[in-house]
């Protein structure tokens, strides 16, 4: 009797320690894993949308907002995030070099051209001597709002990948560029008689592109300025990551950008430069 009650306690001891392992197999096959993106900007309606693709195949995107552009690399680099979407390749490449980082892209997301908005003209026409133009005051977006306003016919400057107001070689109304974070190229309508910004900037003040006195046109020097996704050098291969930028990259998405956006962003990763 007594080897009997030995014998079958020890194959309940084993049927429970089994069970438990059996359990925590499971659960580790159906955990949910999470994925913190950082973002800059409170409209994160495309994020959302394939937030929820992502969460039936058992990841949940977790949105991250940052107030500025000089935040989500850093986040990214210090492991406070697993990715970021709010950069160019441009903005990546000198931030990379200036902090000697290796933040990669790991997938392209949009276009979102840079555009001039103004309280008080309809038309770049109406531009008059020593007007005042906002830009953005970060190098990349800095360099390509000179750009901008050079292809409108504002202004020259000197050839170089990232001009500031200081390589400004010709302003025959004698404009007066005011460099400002690009937070703030928006909230500075009321003070100045034009100003540059960015899409997302202009998303979160609920400016209409369509309102815009002068929009960036995408062609093929558009490519240093396609937004991307972003993610540490040893985490490009990482198979969750990946799922991100494949349920980011679809039909779907191109169709909500068109709806909500119009034309103030255009879907990148199918676009062939």
């Amino acid at each position: 009797m007594k080897k009997w009650f030995l014998a079958t306690l020890a194959l309940v001891i084993l049927g429970v320690g089994l069970a438990g392992c059996g359990q925590s197999a499971a659960s580790k096959t159906t955990a949910n894993k999470v994925v913190k993106l950082g973002v800059v900007g409170a409209d994160n309606r495309v994020w959302e949308a394939v937030g929820k693709t992502l969460k039936k195949e058992g990841i949940t995107l977790k949105i991250v907002q940052f107030s500025d552009y000089n935040q989500p690399n850093t986040a990214l680099v210090d492991h406070d995030i697993d990715l970021n979407a709010f950069q160019h390749q441009f903005f990546l490449d000198n931030w990379n070099k200036t902090h000697h980082a290796d933040v990669v892209s790991i997938g392209r997301t949009l276009i979102a051209p840079l555009a001039v908005y103004s309280k008080k003209v309809s038309s770049l026409k109406d531009i008059k001597k020593g007007d005042s133009i906002a830009l953005p005051n970060d190098p990349t977006n800095e360099g390509r709002a000179l750009q901008l306003l050079e292809t409108a016919g504002l202004i020259k400057v000197a050839d170089k990948a990232l001009p500031t107001t200081r390589d400004v070689t010709a302003n025959p109304l004698k404009l007066k560029l005011k460099a400002l974070d690009a937070a703030q190229t928006a909230s500075s309508l009321a003070d100045v008689d034009a100003s540059v910004i960015n899409s997302g900037v202009a998303q979160d003040a609920k400016l209409n592109p369509k309102k815009a006195i002068y929009t960036e046109k995408v062609t093929k020097k558009s490519k240093p300025w396609i937004n991307i996704i972003a993610a540490n050098k040893k985490d490009k291969n990482n198979a969750t990551y990946r799922k991100v930028v494949k349920a980011y990259q679809t039909k779907a998405t191109a169709d909500l950008i068109a709806k909500l956006y119009n034309d103030g962003e255009v879907p990148a990763w199918n676009q062939k430069f």
